[in-house]
This record gives structure tokens, sequence and C-alpha cells, in this order.
């Protein structure tokens, strides 16, 4: 994990990164670099993780954050650890861990798999009751909050000795948090990153994880994720040829529109009201295509659930065309202030 860190005042900190300390990964420690060639470590504790871990920097709190690995009761759990300095971090806390939805839909996503013969079938699904688990946890700080993408693996059958381990699907949610600590599960659970079906050519058809925090291109989030054909040994895939086998694994881009983690999408015509908010007098954005209808909004009295005067939905300004981030008003007017706590 490399970090080039532009705020740092000692150039022969300016490269940032966290290395195993065995063969195994068991450990992580901290690392400093003026050209990200040649690296120092400093005599400081490791960071205990189990195979995989995540870091990044949130710039506007000026804080190193890490996703580390641990076990729980849930099986592969994420555990968290910030530091100001790089050198010293704080001791592993639990964030994150799978539950009996997951437990619930592990099943439904293997069996979806497995009756689907488009898709690549796990090669040993012993119809076991397995837990889901959560395999890591990258994330990114973005708009004043946290976006975490969960890998949640969902064992399909327990690969014998001398290999072990599980066949499984891995795939990514979404999750959200203000602090790092407390996180939400995002969308009813739904998956950010499935599996395809198997073309030949695919990559996509068993593991799928995002690498690090999305870049952002113009209009655009820019997501690299890494992708898997297979999860399991070669003998186990007798209707896989050497070459697709071989080729197994891949680095894949995919592109959202600004904010597009998520949306709220209507049939025919919906309704949404938010939570109350002060309003001390600013403009209203919205990020909506209305290419094919409007949008329009009214201000709310959040306790009489009554329009401000001059702010109903008639006094609105019908939003056409798809914006990302267009300016709400009311008759010419555009700015909301109101002494007491408002609704959109």
């Amino acid at each position: 994990h490399i970090i080039r860190d532009d705020s740092e005042s000692d150039p022969q900190r300016r490269f940032k990164g966290i290395f195993f300390t065995s063969q195994k990964g068991v450990d992580r420690i901290p690392g400093f670099s003026k050209d990200g060639f040649d690296w120092t470590f400093p005599d400081t504790p490791p960071i205990p993780s189990r195979d995989t871990s995540n870091f990044t920097y949130d710039s506007s709190r000026g804080l190193f954050v890490g996703m580390v690995k641990h076990g729980t009761e849930w099986g592969r759990s994420v555990w968290l650890v910030t530091s100001e300095d790089f050198v010293n971090w704080t001791d592993p806390r639990l964030v994150l861990h799978s539950d009996l939805v997951d437990k619930e839909n592990r099943k439904k996503r293997v069996d979806a798999v497995v009756r689907d013969p488009d898709y690549l079938s796990p090669p040993l699904v012993d119809g076991v009751e397995y837990l889901a688990e959560v395999y890591q946890m990258p994330l990114v700080a973005y708009e004043g909050v946290y976006i975490g993408f969960p890998v949640l693996f969902n064992p399909a059958g327990a690969i014998p000795p001398p290999h072990g381990n599980f066949t499984a699907l891995n795939q990514t949610e979404l999750a959200v948090s203000r602090d790092l600590h407390h996180w939400e599960r995002v969308a009813d659970r739904a998956l950010f990153l499935d599996v395809q079906p198997w073309d030949g050519v695919s990559f996509e058809t068993a593991q799928l994880s995002v690498c690090g925090p999305p870049v952002r291109r113009g209009d655009e989030l820019w997501v690299y994720y890494g992708a898997s054909r297979f999860r399991g040994h070669r003998e186990l895939y007798t209707e896989v040829s050497d070459e697709d086998f071989e080729q197994r694994g891949a680095l894949c881009l995919g592109k959202l529109r600004l904010d597009g983690f998520v949306s709220l999408a209507a049939e025919d015509h919906g309704t949404v009201t938010t939570s109350p908010f002060m309003a001390s007098g600013g403009r209203l954005h919205v990020n909506a295509d209305a290419a094919r209808g409007q949008l329009r909004a009214e201000v709310l009295d959040a306790e009489k659930m009554e329009p401000m005067p001059g702010m109903s939905l008639d006094d609105s300004r019908p939003l056409v065309g798809d914006r990302l981030n267009a300016r709400l008003s009311w008759n010419g007017r555009g700015d909301v202030s109101s002494p007491r706590p408002v609704r959109i």
C-alpha cells in the first residue's frame, strides 16, 4: 500500500508505504521513501493483520486510515487502525462483520450462479450452511463521508487437504460511515460489483474487489478493481482449458457518474422527502437524470410538513435534462433560509 503524500514537508518521507513483515503477511510495518524505490522503516510496533488490508489518506482530516483483517465469531471481519504521523497506529478496533442476513444472501448468491448455465459455477458446492464473511473493505473519503467497499466472501464448498480453504464467490457491496467506527450497509446490500456470465473472455466470474479509492476524471469516478475467474486449484476445474486457467486474474476499470454510487429511480413518478436539517442560507443542488421527465422540489416546515411561503411545488422551477450539478430555485429564488428545521 503506497501513498504519495504531497503535503509532507520532509522530502525523505514523500512516499509512505505499508509492507508485510513475513511471507504469510501476518503483520504490517510502515515505511518511508523519497522516490518510491528506496525505503527506510521506523522502529515502531507492527500493525497486526491477517492476509489482506487496505490503507488510504484522508486529507480533510489529516488522518491515515487502515482497514485490517482479523477473525471474530462471524469469521473474517474488518478492523480499523488510524495514525496522524504514519508511525504510531491505534490498536485495531472491530468496525464491520457479517450477520445472519449475509448468511442468507450467501446461499441465494451461490444458488443463483449454480442454477444458471451461463455462469461459471464454483467447482465444489457441498450444500453446507456456511457463514458469509467480510473478506476486506477498501474505502474512500468522499464529500464529507466515508464510503466502504466490503468484499463479501460467500463459501460454496470446503476444499479438502492438502490445499484446504473454500471455493467461493467474492462480491463487493457498499457501506457508508461518518466517523469510520459506525458503518451502515447501503441499498439493501445490493451488489456493487457482481460476478458476470462466463463468455470465455471475462475475468469477473469468481472474485471482484475494489483496489483502492476511486479516482475522479472530469465528470466521472474511475473505480479500479481486481477480478479473478477462478477460486481454487487447477484440478478442481476439469472443464477449463490450461490457457484459461493460467490467465486467471486481471485489473479492471469501472466508471460512474460523479456521486453515482447509488441512486433512486422512478418508473413513472416518485417522491423523496429528506430528513430535517437547518437551512441557514445557501443554495440547493441536485445530481439528477431527468432527461425523460422533470424534477421539482419544495421546502417544507419540518414539523408542520407544510411548504414554506414561496417555496411550494407550484413555485418550483422544473429541472429537466441529465444534470450533474443543477441548482434548485423557486420563482427565481435560490437561497434557503429558515430559523426552523426544514425538509426538502
